[in-house]
């Protein structure tokens, strides 16, 4: 399916974390990918988002203001099947030279 893709925008970008805000048009997809870093959402918008995997899809709803974490490693495709514009900002963090990874 061709979908638009997402638009992100760094805000933040140095050697301790990386800022982007994500904002998804009806339908838009951030494409397959996979997690570098160990990273924290906070949705912008209360609703639900698709989430394609290996293991196959799942919906993940989500709330304004209400963060989560996931580790690294994490592989998928996000896609907003929504009417309305979905926006959530994403927090990776950098682990400084020499420290374990998070």
């Amino acid at each position: 399916m061709n979908r638009p893709p997402a638009v992100p925008t760094v805000q933040i970008d140095n050697d301790r974390v990386k800022v982007t805000e994500w904002r998804f048009p009806p339908g838009a997809e951030t494409g397959w990918h996979r997690h570098a870093m160990y990273y924290v959402v906070v949705p912008q918008t209360t609703g639900a988002l698709l989430l394609e995997t290996a293991a196959g899809p799942t919906t993940s709803q989500l709330t304004a203001g209400i963060a989560y974490a996931r580790p690294v490693g994490v592989e998928h495709n996000v896609i907003n099947p929504g009417s309305s514009e979905f926006v959530f900002v994403e927090i990776e963090l950098k682990s400084p030279p020499g420290a374990p990874a998070i």
